[in-house]
């Protein structure tokens, strides 16, 4: 299994795309197979990332599949629009 995990910090002013984001991140659990599970949260602290991600699939073959969906290709061109920075961490567990 392989878990990947994401995490964003957003322009300021961009609140109601963020919202559009998340919303439509959280839309893809049961849409794209390959998503076994995941959880989408906003930080509820000051001074780190904006928002994280967190997500499951059997394999790095099922992660390339789901990031070149063009379901999640959509979700993903909103994020790159308002976004300033993104890590990102992919391990087996």
């Amino acid at each position: 299994m392989i878990r990947h995990i994401v995490m964003w910090k957003f322009r300021p002013g961009t609140e109601a795309e963020q919202k559009k984001f998340l919303e439509g991140l959280r839309g893809l659990q049961g849409v794209i197979p390959q998503l076994k599970r995941s959880e989408v949260a906003v930080n509820v602290g000051q001074g780190n990332y904006d928002a994280v991600l967190v997500s499951e699939f059997e394999s790095l073959e099922a992660l390339d599949a789901y990031k070149n969906d063009p379901r999640h290709k959509a979700v993903s061109a909103l994020c790159k629009s308002i976004r300033t920075d993104r890590v990102a961490v992919d391990y087996e567990f």
